[in-house]
């Protein structure tokens, strides 16, 4: 219930994250740059749409832009509509003709008057200062506007060109159309009160109008905003150098029914901002321009979706999300989190082309956090788990053997039963029962206490396992649960390490009360089947058989201070121990007699 309560809470706090970091935007950097990778997937640029660009070529013919007269522009209006049946649909010059020059303005003004398929552009001078407005939203007030001479703007359409960029400078969205209320005109000195329109939407209702269909409007959000759908990228309209049309070098029917847009197309000029997709490249104002107008005739424009609403369905899938990494293994838990942030792009991608735009990035990292966070539990968990079997196996198996396995991580240990070849150790405190009825219980149990930390120091140091004590007696197995490497020699030198400690622990008991006890010990080796015995609810790691048997036999039938061994033993140690033939014993349970060794010395 405590470990529910703890998961419960973990589950809030990320959900609360989600929450919080999707409403108020707070990672908006990172935000950006994946809705760039995600949404903005070139879609295919429009054919008809072409630039016409004011580049390093032309500038090198020339010279540069500020010293040339109108008429170079005149020129090119004329040779563009030279041919009345291959003319373009609509000319756009995205660039601001402020103030007069020459002669060539009035010529300019009466050309653009007569084609009638000219739009230019103005520019909105904005505030510095941040405002917030009628629907709390904070934006920057337009405080004048830059027109075009004033026989221009009279003779042509006109758009403002202003793009906007986002806090990194990239240009994600447009805004359409501004209201201004009681500006002054920075050439006319008049009062300006009245909406202005974006170039590339004057364009695009230019182009409605000359074709006959009706305009669409496009969705935008509180701020006025649209989020621009790209449909190429840096580079990818077709841009023909203004000195190739103007020298004749390009037949001018190669834009017949085209779109034209004329702009900056060099670095130079520094009207090229970063976009979305665009990598280190960045994309020329008269491309953006043409992105914008495609949008316009895809109808593919985008706005900000309700981000408290989003933020409570995604801040919800965390919180599941949390509680099953928690709960599930951990295979199913990353399949959960690759299947969810797969499914939210999906879903994301599809609302976006569909003109709603959502927040796309906290999901995925708050779930991958909380994945690591359950990934670092799931760990300590295991880690504490296995500590926990380590410290058990301490209590039965020696301390340098624990250490082996753990290093190695290797715990499997076989479930039910499996021949194995061990060798089987018995001891028993000779004189116990008399000694026990003589003394206080608390005596007793005190003595008992120290005959049987002797032997379990004996077993352990010799690489035995510890497998039961039984009243005063204790059984010890050799090469059981893992693998150990002389074990029959072994279990012969943990005896004789009891035989000899009981003598030294006899002088001190004797002392202290008066009585005096010793070991028999026996060992026997061979095949017996080892795994866990018992039921369901109460199982015991052990060995059984009658290699076993034969081990307490022995041991019933050695003296005080003596250690009895098989002649199985005795066969496969014969090289390395001494001893001293007791003789064949009939032993209990046996049918013949079986030959026993006392063991004198082992050479170790």
């Amino acid at each position: 219930m405590k470990k529910n309560w703890k998961i419960a809470v973990e589950a809030i706090i990320v959900g609360l994250l989600v929450l919080i970091l999707t409403i108020f935007n707070i990672l908006s950097p990172i935000d950006y740059m994946i809705r760039d990778k995600v949404y903005q997937i070139p879609r295919g640029i429009n054919s008809n749409i072409k630039i016409i660009g004011i580049d390093e070529k032309t500038l090198d013919e020339y010279g540069p832009i500020q010293t040339w007269s109108r008429e170079r522009y005149v020129e090119l209006i004329n040779r563009l509509n030279e041919n009345d049946d291959a003319k373009p649909q609509l000319i756009g010059f995205d660039i601001l003709f402020s103030g007069n020059v020459d002669d060539g303005d009035k010529e300019l003004a009466d050309v653009c008057e007569k084609s009638g398929n000219v739009v230019t552009v103005n520019n909105l001078i904005y505030d510095d200062r941040m405002i917030r407005d009628n629907s709390g939203e904070f934006i920057k007030q337009v405080k004048g506007i830059a027109e075009p001479f004033k026989e221009l703007k009279n003779a042509t359409t006109v758009g403002y060109s202003n793009v906007a960029q986002d806090s990194d400078g990239v240009v994600r969205r447009i805004i359409p159309q501004e209201k201004t209320t009681g500006l002054i005109d920075a050439q006319t000195g008049e009062v300006v009160d009245r909406d202005y329109s974006m170039f590339s939407k004057i364009m695009y209702e230019k182009y409605c109008d000359i074709n006959g269909i009706e305009a669409k409007k496009i969705p935008t959000d509180k701020t006025g905003r649209s989020i621009i759908n790209y449909s190429g990228k840096p580079g990818d309209y077709e841009c023909i150098s203004m000195a190739d049309i103007l020298d004749g070098r390009i037949d001018s029917r190669a834009f017949k029914d085209s779109v034209v847009l004329v702009g900056a197309y060099a670095p130079g000029m520094q009207d090229n901002f970063k976009v979305p997709g665009g990598g280190s490249s960045q994309m020329y104002g008269v491309e953006i321009h043409a992105n914008i107008f495609q949008s316009y005739l895809e109808n593919r424009f985008a706005v900000s979706g309700n981000s408290i609403v989003f933020a409570i369905i995604t801040a919800l899938i965390a919180i599941v999300l949390h509680i099953a990494f928690r709960k599930l293994p951990l295979w199913q838990a990353l399949i959960m989190l690759i299947a969810t942030v797969g499914l939210e792009g999906f879903i994301c991608v599809t609302l976006n082309n569909k003109g709603t735009t959502y927040n796309i990035v906290y999901l995925p990292i708050i779930a991958f956090i909380s994945f690591i966070y359950s990934l670092a539990i799931h760990y300590i968990i295991e880690k504490a788990k296995k500590q926990k079997v380590i410290n058990a196996f301490r209590k039965y198996v020696a301390p340098q053997i624990v250490e082996e396995i753990s290093k190695k991580g290797d715990f499997t240990i076989e479930l039910g039963g499996q021949n194995k070849d061990i060798a089987v150790l018995f001891v028993d405190i000779r004189g116990f029962t008399t000694m026990s009825e003589a003394l206080e219980p608390e005596k007793v149990v005190e003595i008992l206490n120290e005959y049987l930390s002797l032997t379990t120091k004996s077993i352990f140091d010799n690489s035995g396992t510890l497998d039961k004590f039984v009243g005063d007696a204790t059984m010890a197995v050799f090469n059981s649960p893992f693998d150990l490497p002389d074990y029959e020699f072994k279990a012969v030198c943990a005896a004789m390490d009891i035989v000899k400690g009981g003598e030294e622990l006899e002088k001190v008991l004797f002392e202290k009360y008066g009585r005096s006890v010793g070991f028999g010990v026996g060992v026997n080796c061979g095949p017996a089947v080892i795994g866990n015995v018992g039921c369901e609810f109460r199982m015991d790691f052990t060995a059984i058989g009658d290699t076993v048997n034969t081990a307490a036999r022995l041991e019933a039938n050695a003296k005080k201070g003596q250690v009895l061994i098989s002649d199985e033993v005795y066969r496969r140690l014969k090289d390395r121990i001494e001893v001293k033939e007791v003789g064949e014993l009939a032993l209990k349970g046996k049918s013949k007699g079986f030959m026993v060794y006392e063991v004198v010395r082992v050479d170790r």
